[in-house]
């Protein structure tokens, strides 16, 4: 006989498999207890100009809580910004918001990511004179080959809060405000097929999972899809992704209402079928928001391996 718990991860694969990209939007995952903290760890040098950031996060599936690596990637076209998912509490379960692309940043529960994404907006770089301007304060650029840079110090409120999750006990207290909900309203691209894929490769990598690497991955992060001998380990990462303390079924969270988690068919063009919070890297992030101008495709991007980086190292969330 199977049991309930089992039944419900059949359910969640089958959700996850049978549901195409076009109908991606239209299903969700809530979970009965909190994801792991988000993890420290450096971000790996940008590829080539063009590419944007996108934190890595706690995705969930039918094995529990994983690790979706940090990573460079490009956006569908000129002048989109990245607006990282969530996990919110929803009263009685933590039901993950997907993150999109669109014109502005909108709310991502608050969550300090790291690299620009402090919490509220995005400061690790802007829109400009046809290229994207990375703000090299916090983010890691190698500047002898990318020239469209820029120095702005940013400061943010919640540093050393390695929380992973909005609303609840113990989650972030934050709600959006006017810019972030006038971004929600404006026209959103999902995860390009890219990113869809870096997704599907970090669940069928058990080192992600929070049960075997205890909330430090061994691949924290990379600096392309793919590029897997580009990977950064978290802090406190043990060589083969064992578990330091694991998380057990509980995955660093307390229970909520003692369920597991639970396929949902809903037509919300935020909230997805692949847990994706985010990590805990580090960076210093002001309360504002990068501001895109114009729509067009990003150009051909230059490689940029080595060199010197502008700010390397783990950003401040120690």
């Amino acid at each position: 006989m199977i049991s309930l718990s089992t039944f419900r991860k059949l359910v969640i694969g089958a959700a996850l498999i049978a549901a195409p990209a076009a109908s991606f939007a239209s299903v969700f995952i809530s979970v009965g207890f909190a994801p792991p903290v988000l993890p420290v760890y450096t971000q790996p040098l940008c590829p080539g100009d063009g590419y944007l950031w996108t934190p890595g996060y706690w995705a969930y599936g039918p094995g529990g809580y994983y690790w979706v690596p940090g990573v460079w990637v490009q956006p569908p076209t000129y002048g989109l910004l990245w607006t990282p998912g969530y996990w919110g509490w929803g009263g009685s379960a933590f039901i993950f918001h997907a993150g999109y692309w669109g014109p502005h940043v909108g709310f991502y529960g608050g969550i300090n990511y790291g690299f620009g994404y402090g919490g509220v907006g995005f400061v690790g770089g802007r829109w400009e004179g046809g290229h994207f301007a990375y703000n090299t304060a916090v983010m890691n650029v190698n500047r002898t080959v990318i020239h469209n840079t820029y120095v702005e110090n940013v400061h943010i409120n919640n540093v050393g809060n390695h929380t992973s999750f909005n609303g609840g006990r113990g989650g972030i207290n934050a709600r959006p405000g006017p810019q972030e909900m006038a971004a929600e309203h404006e026209k959103h691209i999902g995860p390009t097929g890219m990113q869809q894929s870096h997704i599907q490769a970090a669940q069928f990598n058990r080192g992600n999972f929070a049960s075997a690497n205890g909330g430090h991955p061994q691949m924290a992060a990379m600096q392309r899809p793919g590029a897997f001998n580009s990977a950064v380990a978290a802090r406190g990462a043990q060589p083969g992704g064992t578990a330091r303390g694991g998380f057990g079924g509980q995955a660093g969270g307390a229970a909520r209402g003692g369920f597991g988690a639970q396929a949902h068919s809903q037509p919300s063009a935020q909230a997805q079928a692949h847990a994706q919070p985010e990590a805990r890297a580090e960076s210093e992030g002001r309360q504002q928001q990068a501001r895109p101008q114009q729509q067009a495709r990003p150009q051909q991007q230059s490689r940029s391996e080595g060199g010197h980086p502008s700010s390397g190292g783990e950003h401040p969330h120690r």
